[in-house]
């Protein structure tokens, strides 16, 4: 199957709408002022409350969950997300989905207060996806990928001919490259060595153009850029 791919490039990140054969799976949701971009957008596409399957939320930060809740409710459609997210969207706390925070991210905890979901857009997900995890049962060709580093629960999709929906694992803000905003290093340069040694046609990322892999092969990061 070839999916058809709805880039949806919201003010501050991307979600992405795929139809598949039963319907539309959405990654991501974007942030809650992003709200009536992201309506208009299903609307066009022809994604009514009946047509969506299920909501991938590749992890917990507002950014990206800010409208899970409220699309639950609208359109009946499962929130699905690994497990380790969970206490970050249930509590509001991006924190909540990292390890221990090093000294600059202790000095910056103060203002997470300006980035934390709000008590209405909290929620508890439906279905937990790990490692491996098929789609199929909601239309995607696809497989669930575990990609730890900016967060402990980050997730990837790939699709059987290739398509990555990378969330925030893999950016494109100035140019291709590993996440910008690390929680861990180590975890984060060992998903990506799993993932080029995928078949990846085309990265679409949470923040950015589409790109090939390629284009980062190579690229390493180093601990506290």
């Amino acid at each position: 199957m070839t999916e058809t791919v709805r880039i949806l490039a919201l003010r501050v990140s991307n979600a992405y709408l795929v139809k598949g054969d039963r319907g539309f799976v959405l990654i991501d949701t974007g942030f809650r002022f992003d709200r009536a971009r992201l309506k208009a957008e299903l609307r066009a596409a022809g994604c009514g409350p009946d047509d969506l399957r299920l909501i991938v939320i590749t992890h917990g930060d507002p950014d990206h969950s800010g409208n899970a809740a409220y699309l639950r409710e609208a359109y009946g459609a499962k929130i699905a997300m690994h497990r380790t997210e969970a206490p970050a969207v249930e509590r509001g706390d991006i924190l909540l989905s990292r390890g221990t925070p090093p000294l600059s991210r202790r000095l910056l905890k103060p203002i997470t207060g300006l980035f934390r979901l709000r008590r209405g857009e909290r929620f508890t997900p439906d279905l937990f996806l790990e490692d491996g995890d098929r789609l199929d049962e909601y239309g995607l060709d696809a497989t669930v990928r575990h990609v730890p580093g900016h967060s402990a629960g980050s997730i990837a999709v790939l699709t059987a001919d290739g398509v990555l929906f990378s969330g925030d694992f893999l950016e494109n803000r100035t140019r291709p490259s590993l996440a910008t905003l690390v929680d861990d290093a180590e975890a984060l340069e060992a998903s990506f060595e799993r993932v080029r040694r995928l078949d990846v046609r085309i990265v679409y990322p949470g923040h950015g153009k589409a790109f090939t892999i390629d284009e980062i092969r190579g690229c390493t990061h180093r601990s506290g850029q």
